[in-house]
């Protein structure tokens, strides 16, 4: 059967992760998590619709999925390291505009240039790349560069409170854009190694089987999508309502705040069980994170008195996410038909996370917490099936 030759592999150092760890905190929180901290502040000096505000984030995020499978094909023709470089440029550059915003429709011009830089530069891009750069080595950076950027919010929301706090929302915006301008080049310059376009070594050369030899299994894909999609859904409702279900379920809000608070830790820590258990196949943790998040949901449903349990059950479960996102088509898909398709996994995922704060606030207020609570444990109750089917469809 052919195989595909590609060029020399490098392998990852605990240096170059680290840096491209910390490149991604500092672009996840100019972009994907800004508004959570700034929203209040912009609603209520310039006197927008909070739909507005709000709905820029969308779409944002519906303008980097769209672009996804294009950065994917891109990457695996071109490579990715141009596209991780300049990312911080084109997110900082949204985040000028929105500083100088006058009108609602500028401010959403700034938030389109902020979607573009985010299908360049967050993970999707980066896993992509590594896949490229580490073959099978792609899982261990992977999960080395995850755990570095779980700690985004942890580091993020407290320096843009205090941005905001000292400078006004426009300030912030145009520091963090600045900010941006001046980092992440050289973060992403240190952490990617250089792209190779030498030839292969003489001799026998290192062969890795490529999944472009035959067609993806449709019935794979399928499910892989699925599962993906569901997970961004319920990652993406909670990142938005968590406190206000919480509250809703009559928990005070400084307790809400609180137990919110736990789900970044949570999701760091469950991280270590990949660095300790390496040559795992990734399904398992899948599977494991599909059990956690049921279980949390289903805790969360049985009122306050379990709500502590229920959110660090959650927090587990998604902390696996990002790894499995990034791991899991790598060893079923192979690295070189990888970049493609992680972008159009990406696709459909990223769709999903732009309408879900939508449906999430219609739903929570045509019918209470108790009902966006059951309609995720029910997504869950899905996932899990769907990660069963996968399972079994890859045997082993």
């Amino acid at each position: 059967m052919a195989t595909l030759t590609l060029p020399r592999l490098f392998r990852p150092t605990v240096l170059r992760t680290t840096v491209l760890g910390l490149a991604q905190i500092l672009i996840w929180g100019g972009s994907f998590f800004l508004l959570a901290v700034l929203a209040p502040a912009v609603i209520r000096e310039t006197g927008w619709a909070s739909q507005g505000v709000y709905g820029s984030l969308s779409v944002s995020i519906f303008i980097s999925g769209v672009l996804a499978p294009v950065v994917g094909r891109w990457i695996e023709r071109y490579g990715g390291n141009q596209l991780l470089l300049n990312s911080g440029f084109i997110v900082g550059l949204g985040l000028v505009i929105l500083s100088f915003a006058p009108t609602l429709a500028v401010f959403l011009l700034g938030w389109c240039i902020i979607g573009i830089g985010m299908a360049l530069g967050l993970y999707d891009a980066l896993f992509a790349t590594l896949g490229q750069h580490y073959g099978p080595a792609a899982k261990g950076a992977i999960v080395q560069v995850t755990l570095i950027a779980g700690f985004c919010t942890t580091v993020t929301w407290p320096l843009l409170s205090a941005l905001l706090h000292a400078h006004g929302w426009r300030g912030t915006c145009l520091i963090y854009g600045l900010v941006l301008w001046g980092t992440i080049w050289p973060l992403n310059k240190l952490g990617l190694p250089a792209a190779s376009t030498a030839a292969p070594p003489s001799g026998p050369a290192r062969r890795i089987r490529s999944s472009a030899e035959g067609p993806l299994s449709p019935t794979l894909y399928g499910l892989l999508a699925i599962q993906f999609t569901l997970g961004a859904i319920i990652m993406t409702a909670m990142s938005v309502q968590l406190i206000a279900l919480l509250q809703a379920g009559g928990i005070a809000q400084a307790a809400a705040v609180g137990l919110a608070a736990l789900i970044g830790p949570c999701q760091v820590g469950i991280r270590l069980l990949d660095v300790v258990t390496p040559k795992k196949h990734p399904i398992w943790s899948a599977i494991l994170s599909a059990l956690l998040t049921v279980g949390g949901f289903g805790l969360l449903l049985l009122g306050p008195a379990f709500a502590l349990v229920g959110v660090v059950l959650y927090a587990l479960g998604n902390g696996m996410r990002a790894i499995i996102r990034g791991t899991l088509p790598l060893v079923l898909f192979g690295p070189a038909r990888y970049p493609v398709v992680l972008g159009r996994l990406a696709l459909p995922t990223l769709l999903a996370q732009a309408v879900t704060p939508l449906v999430g606030s219609a739903l929570l207020q045509a019918y209470g917490a108790a009902a966006v609570l059951m309609a995720l444990f029910g997504l869950s109750v899905i996932n899990m099936g769907v990660t069963l089917a996968i399972r079994w469809r890859i045997g082993g």
